[in-house]
């Protein structure tokens, strides 16, 4: 899908009064930011443009508003799920690009066996929905990698802290001790809409079609 026709996308969802109604608090300094266990939004934020036509193809993962967003108050088993299922996942995907895999530079999907960044993520996800963890915990995430390339992981939003499910990595971390420098995720109130973790509102699209190698 062209560039066009996805900021086209998104400003309808901000006519549709999506985008502004993020409501998450936020912060006009990012000073400190990395020393706390939970991130801090700053603004609203343009989504992945892959995102942007997953929920126009899959819209069951993306309509609707979240209720009962506050943080998720794991327990020590609920905490050991993230590992579980992280570790499941990178297992049982094969890393492939959207290139190598669909002849496109971004598309995202819920894998079966083989996907990017993003469709690691997808998966987590939704397998951490199936045995009751609040849609509303588990967000997306944009970052810059090592490499300086995009990368997708997923934040579980906890009151331990914000958590980090990577492909990349088996062990779960708190998202201030992993190497990546944080750039935008979803809301926790809105799934259509997103948030930029720098103090630099991201206001163009990001491509999450970087590194895929565990």
């Amino acid at each position: 899908m062209r560039i066009g026709v996805i900021l086209a996308l998104f400003l309808s969802l901000i006519t549709m009064g999506l985008s502004p109604a993020v409501a998450e608090p936020l912060t006009s300094s990012y000073h400190g930011q990395r020393n706390s266990a939970f991130m801090r939004a700053f603004g609203v934020a343009q989504p992945p443009y892959g995102f942007v036509q997953f929920c126009e193809t899959q819209p069951q993962y993306c309509d609707g508003r979240w209720r009962g967003n506050d943080r998720f108050d794991a327990t020590p088993v609920r905490l050991s799920e993230l590992d579980e299922i992280n570790r499941y996942v990178n297992a049982a995907i094969r890393p492939v690009t959207d290139m190598a895999a669909y002849g496109v530079e971004e598309y995202w999907t819920v894998p079966a066996s083989a996907g990017d960044c993003e469709d690691y993520v997808l998966l987590k996800r939704e397998l951490l929905m199936a045995r009751g963890w609040p849609e509303s915990a588990l967000l997306v995430t944009v970052v810059r990698d090592e490499h300086g390339d995009g990368h997708a992981v997923l934040t579980a939003r906890t009151t331990q802290g914000d958590f980090i499910l990577d492909n990349k990595l088996s062990q779960v971390r708190i998202w201030n001790a992993t190497p990546y420098q944080f750039v935008m995720r979803q809301s926790y109130v809105n799934p259509r809409a997103w948030v930029s973790l720098e103090e630099t509102v991201v206001n163009s699209p990001v491509v999450t079609s970087g590194q895929t190698a565990r």
